[in-house]
Order: C-alpha cells, then structure tokens, then sequence
C-alpha cells in the first residue's frame, strides 16, 4: 500500500492479468451463447471500425425521464463487408471440454483464401459422411468465415478467418443448415436486427511502455517523496524476497483484447443509399464504401482494426425495436 494509515482499494485490476499485447488482432471469441431459437442461426458478425459520430435519436427507454424526448448520443460506424461461410467444423465433448472431429471446407474457395491459407486437398465428401455417421453423438457446430478487407473499401488484400458459432434447433438441424451455408454469403443486416444488443470484441489501441502511474492509475506520491514521484511507494516487504505479480508495475499499455458487453445497434445502411463520410473523409480511414452499421457508444481499436460482433451473452430485458433517428452527424 506504501505509506497509507488507511486500507484503499488496489490500483489496478487483477482481471486483465498479464498485461502484455496480445497474440494476434484478429479478436477471439471464447464463448458463444446458447439459443432458444427454433431455426439454426449464426451467432455473430464481424466488421472494420470507421470512425466516430453522433446520433440525434428519439428516447425510448421507458423508466427514463427523458422518454420521448431527443436523446442526443456518440456513435461508431462499422464497415461490414459479407462474411463468405467457406467451411464449419463440428465438436464432441471430450473429458470436461469440447475437442474438434472435423472441418469441412468448400469444394471450389474463394482465391483470397490462399493468402491466408493452403489447402493441400479438399476431400468434402468424405468430410461430410464422416460427420453425417455421428452427428448425433455431436455437441456443436461452427462456421468457418472470411472476411476481405478490400470489399470494405481498405488496401489489405489478405482476409480474416474465424469461427462463428452456431445456436438454435437440435444438432442434426445445424448440420443441415452449415451444409447448405457453405459457399454463401451472409450480411450483418441478415444476421443482427436494428435496436437489437451484441457485444463487441476487439483489440485496444496500442500505447507502448507505458510507467505505472498512466498503465494502472496509481496515484502520485507526495513532492517531498524521497527519489521517485510517479513509482509505487513499496513494491513488497523483505520477506519473501520477491515482487508479487499483484504489484502494480510499469509495462506494456494497449493491443489487449478487451470486450463490451450490450452494445446497441442503431440502425443499418449503405453508402451508396445513405451516404454518411463527411466531407474529406474519415480521419485515418477515408470514405465508406458499401454497408455499413452504426454502433451506439465507442468501440476499442484504431481505424480500419477488426472488430467481432456476438449476440449478447448477457441479455438485456429491453424490447428490440429500432430507434428513431432524427439526424445523424458525421464527424471527423
């Protein structure tokens, strides 16, 4: 605690422990939630960040004071591009977890996927009667998509690939409808609804090595503290003779993955109807070209960064109605 008479809470959430950038940008999904729904659906979406603006839009939150009036509220644009479903892959519990049984790719891929990965064969059929002789002994199915950043208006030729999940009707329905998705496209409007939540998944912005003061939001010590201001005042007792890793510590800042729960979309739309770039483009971005979404609050992650949408894993008790927009205000 380091000089305090009092007790005071921690600087520094254990949560995000380690604090060191993550593995790759493309955001992973550990958990997909489970559906009630009668016909399989897909779980997710995914999406390039924009840029930021705001939204004028008529309240329709019921228990709130404003209800009814105009709610006035920032906003980000997502760029979403069609997911192209190239294959699923189906699970079995194994021990207390679910272990992969099979993929199935595509028989004819798409020639972006070659950027990312090589196929050295493609035996489909014998993929699927492999699958189709224990499906029912399966516990889940996933989609496997990609994503070209250039169909979002970006430079990057090479896609994303990443598993969706599956929810809704019994296991042999899912098969059916992962078999008869392959080679599809799927848009986001498809998928999500406008007024409805998702949560978000992306990498943070990266900031460097950063000193504990910025990194964990410890307090500065007082301007007759002997030698350092902007350190921690102790950093463990004699004994043991070590630093405990709940030690706030000066280190690597952003590129961590982080999610956010219950973020509402706004409403759905295409440039090419509704344009909404401003005049000279978005900041580090440029124009938007295509569909895109407007995400009610902030998104993590820098312009043009990747960004995962899942059906909310935490539901809110709010009807699902799309909002009134009045106006919309790009910004740069």
């Amino acid at each position: 605690m380091g000089r305090r008479k009092q007790n005071a809470p921690r600087r520094g959430s254990l949560a995000f422990i380690p604090r060191g950038r993550t593995s790759a940008i493309v955001p992973i999904v550990r958990t997909w939630p489970k559906s009630s729904a009668k016909e399989p659906a897909l779980l997710g979406s995914a999406g390039f960040k924009a840029g930021s603006t705001h939204v004028l839009t008529v309240d329709d939150r019921s228990r709130t004071p404003n209800f009814g009036k105009p709610r006035f509220s920032s906003a980000t644009i997502l760029v979403t591009p069609p997911l192209q479903i190239i294959g699923f892959r189906a699970y079995r519990k194994d021990g207390g977890g679910l272990k992969a049984v099979k993929d199935v790719v595509m028989r004819n891929p798409p020639k972006g996927l070659s950027r990312k990965l090589k196929l050295k064969s493609n035996p489909t059929d014998d993929s699927l009667k492999m699958i189709e002789a224990q499906v029912d002994k399966l516990s889940r199915f996933t989609v496997l998509a990609m994503i070209t950043p250039r169909n979002g208006g970006l430079a990057q030729k090479k896609p994303f690939l990443f598993e969706i999940g599956l929810g809704g009707g019994d296991i042999r329905a899912q098969y059916e409808y992962a078999k008869s998705a392959l080679g599809t496209e799927m848009k986001a409007s498809s998928i999500f609804e406008a007024g409805s939540f998702v949560d978000v998944h992306a990498v943070s912005k990266g900031k460097g090595f950063e000193g504990v003061i910025s990194r964990m939001g410890v307090k500065r010590k007082s301007h007759k503290s002997n030698k350092t201001v902007r350190e921690v005042a102790s950093i463990g007792p004699w004994h043991p003779p070590n630093v405990m890793y709940t030690v706030p510590r000066a280190g690597q800042k952003g590129v961590h993955q982080r999610t956010e729960y219950n973020k509402r979309i706004i409403s759905f739309g295409n440039a090419a109807e509704a344009p909404i770039t401003p005049k000279g483009g978005l900041l580090h971005f440029g124009d938007i070209k295509g569909e895109y979404l407007l995400l009610e609050g902030s998104v993590p992650g820098p312009p043009k960064g990747l960004v995962r949408l899942r059906t909310p894993i935490r539901p809110v008790k709010m009807k699902g109605e799309a909002p009134k927009i009045l106006e919309v205000a790009s910004v740069r």
